[in-house]
């Protein structure tokens, strides 16, 4: 096994690599990578109890998107079964709303363009090289995934512009779509506002808004099962204020305001999956985002080849 060793301080500054050649930032007591194997049993056993992944549904369902996925003529997208089952798993094996959730994913390429185009760890050198987007690595009691964005004070809007933020959300949210693991146990999202300075709220327009609520609550093939937001003040509800017309109640019951109550944060997600500054007890030190930024290139050619997928040239999106 090629194993680089993390730092005295257990920042680990470059990728290593296991047995089977996949890579990973060793962090001393845990490991960041992409959990592409079959989920655990335990995760399994829930896909059936709440996503109707059982025998004869499951088969049943793939058979039933991939069809419908061949009568959608400017659609170029594989046909395997794993590719069908990430978008199934979110929307419980039924078929026809897997297709409308997966056109809408396509679509907004369509919709939006340059904030939904070029999702390869390239591209967005700059987002991660900013220390302001996290992947951390341990799930939370749930088997949910933990991403972290720092969108205070440490955004530099001149360094990452809104949309390129965007963008690398986009990127590591797509990470975790192709997780069999995080398919079934879904995300959740802690957003940092530490040190919110006024100037931000300019950055952000209701059209910007209606953008993002869009791709959340519409488009992403991810259960998304919380937005914890840390390090809030009363400038953020200046903030809040411009989201809060285009979500949706399914999402309202799903965010929730800690400020700097950690003991609140962590009767949801628990201590041990949680840095130090969040109430935590890890005890790994997160990566300087250039290396998360290089764990995801080790993916670039799978990012580059998602790219591609999506609606061909001469499809009209139909308006709503």
């Amino acid at each position: 096994m090629k194993r680089l060793e993390p730092d005295k301080m257990g920042k680990a500054e470059c990728i290593s690599y296991d047995d089977n050649q996949l890579p990973y930032i060793d962090l001393g007591t845990a490991r960041i990578r992409m959990d592409k194997e079959e989920a655990p049993e335990w995760a399994l056993k829930k896909a059936q109890d709440e996503l109707r992944e059982v025998d004869g549904i499951k088969e049943q369902a793939i058979k039933e998107l991939r069809e419908l996925l061949q009568n959608e003529k400017h659609l170029n997208l594989p046909l395997d079964d794993e590719y069908m089952m990430m978008f199934l798993r979110p929307c419980h094996y039924y078929p026809e709303s897997a297709l409308k959730r997966l056109k809408n994913f396509y679509n907004m390429k369509l919709k939006y363009g340059q904030a939904c185009e070029n999702i390869v760890p390239a591209k967005l050198r700059n987002v991660f090289e900013a220390d302001i987007l996290n992947l951390l690595p341990n799930r939370d009691q749930y088997g949910r995934r933990l991403l972290v964005l720092e969108a205070g004070k440490k955004w530099k809007p001149s360094t990452v512009p809104l949309v390129d933020l965007f963008r690398g959300i986009q990127l590591t949210v797509l990470g975790s779509m192709v997780e069999p693991y995080s398919q079934i146990c879904g995300a959740v999202v802690i957003i940092d506002m530490e040190g919110l300075p006024l100037s931000h709220i300019t950055q952000f327009t209701p059209s910007f808004a209606a953008m993002l609520l869009d791709y959340i609550q519409d488009c992403i093939c991810m259960r998304l099962k919380g937005v914890h937001i840390v390090n809030n003040s009363y400038i953020f509800n200046m903030l809040f204020a411009i989201f809060k017309p285009f979500i949706r109640e399914k999402l309202r019951k799903r965010i929730f305001f800690h400020g700097k109550d950690w003991k609140s944060l962590t009767s949801h997600i628990e201590a041990s999956a949680l840095p130090p500054k969040y109430g935590g007890t890890a005890t790994w030190e997160l990566p300087p985002g250039k290396v998360l930024g290089e764990f995801f290139e080790c993916y670039s050619k799978d990012y580059e080849q998602a790219d591609s997928y999506g609606f061909t040239e001469g499809y009209k999106m139909k308006k709503k």
